[in-house]
Parts: C-alpha cells; structure tokens; sequence
C-alpha cells in the first residue's frame, strides 16, 4: 500500500466535463491503481484542506491504436471523482497550500 499521499494522487484531470462537474462540487483526479477509496479520501483532504463528501473509482481501460503501422497499448488509467462537501472547493490555478 503506497503511504505517501503524493504517490497517491497523480494529477487533477482537467477537461471541459470535468469543468462542468467542478460547478456541482465533484473534482476528478488520476490515482495510482492501487488506490483505495478510504486512501483517496484521506489523501484529498489532506493536500487539498477540504472535507471530502463521497469518492467515486473508475478504472478506463486503454484503447488499442496503431503507430506507424504496429499495434500498441495505452496503458489503462484509475480515476477518482471527488464530490466535496457544501463550501468547500479546490482551486487548481493557485496550487497547493
């Protein structure tokens, strides 16, 4: 089990879904797979100084692509949705605290 939170939480994922979903208070990060749902939410709370409300997992398995010819992989990615509680939001513009 990874115990530093750093490790944890690999990076916010910022795409014009997620900007939609940040107005309801949900957020959503890339986590190592080997996350856990307690773990991301001790994590978040953390970095971030929030009170998580719920965190959601996904796992994206990755597409199958060609390049130049020869088949390739992306690797499969874990994602967290964090729903935080009323008041509380996390700016990405101004980093961590």
């Amino acid at each position: 089990m990874l115990k530093v939170k750093y490790d944890l939480i690999r990076s916010p994922i910022i795409t014009e879904k997620t900007t939609i979903l940040a107005e309801q208070s949900k957020y959503v990060f890339e986590v190592s797979p080997m996350a856990t749902k307690p773990s991301i939410k001790k994590a978040i709370e953390e970095i971030f100084s929030v009170k998580v409300k719920s965190v959601n997992v996904l796992i994206q398995k990755g597409k199958v692509k060609k390049f130049k010819g020869t088949l390739g992989r992306r690797s499969d990615v874990k994602k967290a949705i964090i729903t935080l509680s009323d008041g509380d939001s996390i700016d990405f513009a101004g980093g961590i605290k």
